[in-house]
C-alpha cells in the first residue's frame, strides 16, 4: 500500500512538470523560436554609427544633406518636430520623383515569425536614407503581408477592424478591409506593400477613428508610428515618443488628428509602443522606450526611403 500511495503522490509532480514544460515551450514558440522563414537575400550590409553627412558619403548617396534633411533630384526629406498633447512628435515630410523609392525591409533579410532586429540595423543593412518601424507582422500568425511586390502571407487577420494599408506600384495608398479584399487580387491590381496592423486613421481627409478606438494591446497614450499620403508621391512618416514624463504619448484618436492636421488624404497606424522608431541617415531621431527600458527594441520590418 505504501508503494501505491507513493506512486499516487508522484503523479501531481509529474503533471506539474509537464504543464510547466508545455507553458515554457509555448512562450518560446510564440516569442523566440523562428517560424516559416522565407529568406530575402537582396540586401547589402553597411557599417553603422555615421553622422548624416558621413552616412551619405559612405553609401555614395548624392544630395544635399543636413542633420534633419536630405534633398536630391529624386528625393526630398525634411524632418520637423511638433509638440501636441504634451507629446513630442517627429514628422518626416517626403516627396519622391518615383514611387519605387518607398520600400520595405525585413529583419535578418528574411520573412518569418520571431525574426527581429532593431529598426536602425535593418535600415543600415538596406542602405536606407530614412526609416520607420513597420507593422511587426512577426508577432501575429494572421493578416496579409506583402513586401516589395512579394506576397508572403494571405491568411485573414482576426482583429475586430481587419483594415490593411495597401501601397500600389504607382505610389497610391488605400485602406481596405481584408474581409472584402483577397490578397491575390490586390497583388494583381498592382499592390507592392500590404500592412495589417492598423487601423486606418484618416480616409479621404476625414478621421477614421473616434476617441474610443484602440488597438488590442494598447488602451492608453503610447508611443505611435503612422504613415500617410498627402498627394501623389508626397508622403508623411510620423513617430511620437511616449511613456515619458516629458512626452506622454498619443491615443489613436490624437494620432489621427495629427495626421489630418498634416494634410493627409490617407493615414494608417503601424506598430507602436516600444517599436516606435524613426531613423535618418545613421541616427535614431526619436527616443524609443518600452516604458521600463530606453532604446530600440527588435522589430520584424521597416518602411524606408532609399535608392
Amino acid at each position: 500500500m505504501s508503494v501505491q500511495k507513493h506512486r499516487k503522490n508522484l503523479w501531481p509532480w509529474i503533471f506539474g512538470i509537464l504543464l510547466t514544460g508545455y507553458a515554457l515551450f509555448t512562450l518560446l514558440n510564440t516569442f523566440l523560436i523562428p517560424h516559416d522563414v522565407v529568406t530575402w537575400a537582396e540586401i547589402e550590409a553597411v557599417e553603422p554609427e555615421f553622422s548624416a553627412a558621413e552616412y551619405a558619403t559612405e553609401q555614395e548617396i548624392e544630395g544635399e544633406v543636413t542633420e534633419d534633411s536630405y534633398v536630391s533630384d529624386e528625393i526630398s526629406i525634411r524632418i520637423t518636430t511638433l509638440n501636441r498633447y504634451n507629446t513630442w512628435i517627429y514628422v518626416a515630410d517626403i516627396i519622391l520623383s518615383d514611387p519605387s523609392y518607398l520600400r520595405t525591409g525585413l529583419a535578418q533579410g528574411a520573412f518569418g515569425r520571431n525574426l527581429t532586429e532593431k529598426t536602425s540595423t535593418i535600415a543600415e543593412d538596406c542602405g536606407a536614407i530614412l526609416a520607420i518601424n513597420g507593422d511587426f507582422y512577426g508577432f501575429r500568425d494572421t493578416g496579409y503581408v506583402m513586401r516589395n511586390g512579394y506576397l508572403y502571407r494571405t491568411s485573414l487577420q482576426d482583429s475586430w477592424y481587419n483594415e490593411d494599408l495597401v501601397i500600389y506600384e504607382d505610389g497610391r495608398m488605400e485602406i481596405v478591409d481584408e474581409r472584402d479584399s483577397e490578397a491575390e487580387i490586390l497583388a494583381e491590381a498592382g499592390a507592392q506593400h500590404i500592412f495589417s496592423f492598423g487601423p486606418g486613421l484618416v480616409k479621404d481627409y476625414e478621421l477614421a477613428v473616434d476617441e474610443e478606438t484602440e488597438v488590442d494591446a494598447s488602451m492608453t497614450s503610447n508611443p505611435r508610428t503612422a504613415i500617410g499620403i498627402i498627394e501623389p508621391l508626397h508622403y508623411v512618416f510620423t513617430v511620437s515618443d511616449g511613456r515619458q514624463a516629458e512626452s506622454e504619448g498619443l491615443t489613436l484618436y490624437e494620432l489621427a488628428e495629427v495626421m489630418q492636421e498634416l494634410g493627409c488624404q490617407t493615414a494608417y497606424n503601424l506598430d507602436g509602443g516600444g517599436s516606435s522608431t524613426m531613423w535618418f541617415m545613421g541616427n535614431v531621431v526619436n527616443n524609443p522606450t518600452s516604458g521600463t527600458t530606453a532604446g530600440e527594441r527588435g522589430v520584424s520590418d521597416i518602411v524606408y526611403i532609399g535608392k
